[in-house]
């Protein structure tokens, strides 16, 4: 049912884009650009595009509030953390790094008490 909805409104969306599209730019549409007989007149003239972007842009915001009601009834109540559950365990095997090419494998360093500094070549 959700995937129907969301369809029916992807279509709209288009349809809505398109009719938009048509209308000319002064005064058309939803009443509102430049242009006489726009929203701060008494009366606009009603075109049948205009009655139709109308009709979409209703139907529009319907599908819209219905997917929000449908997605807020199929969420869990529970946090994404929750779903996660427990860390996973640390493996206990030594990692080695990537070695530079032409090198050996690079190991962790070994615990003493030597400077991490390598000798410097003169």
């Amino acid at each position: 049912m959700e995937n129907v909805i969301l369809v029916v409104h992807l279509i709209l969306a288009i349809c809505l884009i398109g009719v938009v599209l048509l209308q000319r730019s002064e005064g058309g549409g939803l009443g509102i650009g430049g242009g006489g007989g726009g929203v701060m007149s008494g009366r606009s003239a009603a075109t049948a595009l205009g009655k139709i972007t109308w009709g979409f842009a209703i139907a529009f915001l319907a599908t819209s509030v219905t997917l929000t009601i449908i997605s807020a009834q199929n969420s869990s109540t529970d946090s994404v953390l929750d779903r996660i559950g427990a860390a996973p365990a640390e493996s206990t095997e030594e990692t080695t790094v990537p070695a530079l090419p032409g090198e050996g494998p690079l190991l962790p360093p070994a615990e003493t008490d030597a400077p991490l500094v390598p000798p410097r070549a003169d």
